[in-house]
């Protein structure tokens, strides 16, 4: 039985693991996108969602919180302005996350972890100069 075993250790130390696990929220709310192993992008989700959750009330205890765990101000204000107000009408499930094949060198599960109703990039279309 597997019971109270909550969390993957990833094989890492405990102090490594939260280091890993912050950086990779960071990255994650800073390109809205990043590619990682299929475990680390399930227990990712665990750290993203409360800290989406936390930026849906702009309050200076919730910015407090959000920086404690993020240690990154850039991030702070854009979860506040930006990510918050995107999502205040969601309750939960911020994140999808896609299998995305094997990686060549050890065959490890791959994953695509992306915030939802991510605004679209429009791509410049260039004009072909006519050949003469």
């Amino acid at each position: 039985m597997r019971h109270r075993h909550g969390l993957r250790k990833l094989n890492r130390t405990s102090s490594h693991r939260l280091a890993m696990l912050r950086n990779m929220t960071v990255s994650l709310l800073r390109h809205e996108m990043i590619h990682t192993t299929l475990p680390k992008a399930k227990e990712l989700r665990r750290v993203v969602e409360p800290i989406l959750t936390l930026g849906k009330r702009p309050t200076l205890a919730n910015r407090r919180l959000a920086f404690n765990r993020l240690r990154d101000r850039g991030i702070v204000t854009k979860l506040f302005a930006e990510l918050g107000p995107r999502y205040a009408k969601r309750n939960g499930g911020y994140l999808r996350i896609l299998k995305h094949g094997f990686r060549k060198g050890d065959n490890a599960p791959m994953a695509v972890v992306e915030l939802l109703d991510r605004p679209e990039v429009q791509a410049q279309p260039e004009e072909k100069a006519p050949k003469a």
